[in-house]
């Protein structure tokens, strides 16, 4: 089985892919059974700061750090379970030691598989506005759709005043519910949540609309690819 490298950016995203890795490994390969993991991560600090300051070469440093020491340590490729510093992805692709699988790009496959045609997309409001799944769901044929203006500054502090430091509020998992059932009045059929930590937040039972768990996805490709080779 091939090794697989996590570059990771955010802790509670992470740890979900990891762990997502290791059990669902386990349903398909036998007992306590999982391909190679391993695991890098600057902290959310230092990509925070580049993230703000629209220094994508300064994000795509930092990922490009983390992708040589996973190479060092042994990982044939490489995954990241952070939506956002996707946007830096140009310029890490062709720099890499390793291959990598695109979040964006396995939720668009998973979206376009399940034959959604109106995509709902929530994560950070530098995801939400900015081209990761604009781009990767436009190649597939796929609409998106996105909050107003005020919800995704809502959505925003959620994320970086909860969600990464592990709180999961019942008002906030209300708030997520009202603004996923708005945009299904505006024609969306499925919802991707396209933070990696909103899935912790929001349930298949508590969302108006089907779900794409973008962490789950990502961590399920990873394991097929190193499953298969």
């Amino acid at each position: 089985m091939l090794h697989i490298g996590i570059v990771a950016c955010s802790a509670e995203g992470a740890a979900l892919c990891y762990r997502t890795i290791a059990l669902e490994g386990a349903q398909m390969l036998g007992r306590h059974d999982h391909p190679e993991v391993s695991l890098h991560c600057h902290s959310l600090a230092r990509y925070m700061k580049c993230v703000d300051a629209g220094d994508w070469a300064g994000v795509a440093g930092l990922m490009l750090s983390s992708a040589e020491k996973l190479a060092r340590a042994g990982a044939d490729f490489l995954i990241c379970p952070d939506n956002t510093i996707h946007q830096a992805f140009d310029l890490v692709e062709h720099r890499s030691p390793r291959p990598w699988l695109h979040i964006a790009r396995e939720v668009a496959g998973e979206a376009q598989r399940r034959q959604f045609k109106r995509l709902a997309v929530l994560g950070t409001r530098y995801l939400m506005e900015g081209p990761v799944y604009r781009e990767a769901l436009q190649a597939v044929g796929i609409e998106r759709r996105i909050p107003g203006p005020e919800q995704r500054e809502r959505i925003n502090q959620i994320i970086f005043d909860e969600l990464v430091n592990g709180q999961f509020l019942p008002r906030s998992q209300a708030y997520h519910v009202e603004v996923i059932r708005a945009l299904k009045d505006e024609g969306c059929d499925a919802v991707a949540l396209a933070c990696t930590e909103i899935p912790l937040l929001m349930t298949p039972e508590s969302s108006p609309l089907p779900i794409l768990d973008s962490t789950r996805i990502l961590a399920r490709a990873a394991l097929r690819k190193a499953v298969e080779g």
